[in-house]
């Protein structure tokens, strides 16, 4: 008796970036660790590396974010 089942490949209208190959995929075909998702649809995975760009640029640039600009806690 399996103590885990083996996830099967990926369920239909999944979509996954793959990081490695830089393709789009449906189902999980790469490991988790190489690829972007899940998507709702091909054209979202198509964008996963603008998405994540945008992301990164707004995180950059967010005030409440920035540590530099904030004073260093007493005892630092």
């Amino acid at each position: 008796m399996a103590l885990f089942k083996k996830r099967t490949v990926g369920k239909p209208g999944e979509w996954y970036y793959c990081l490695e190959h830089k393709k789009v995929e449906e189902g999980p075909e790469c490991p988790a660790q190489n690829r972007f998702g899940p998507y709702t649809s091909r054209e979202a995975a198509q964008h996963a590396m603008d998405t994540a760009r945008d992301r990164n640029l707004e995180w950059d640039t967010d005030p409440k974010w920035h540590d530099e600009d904030r004073p260093s806690p007493p005892g630092d």
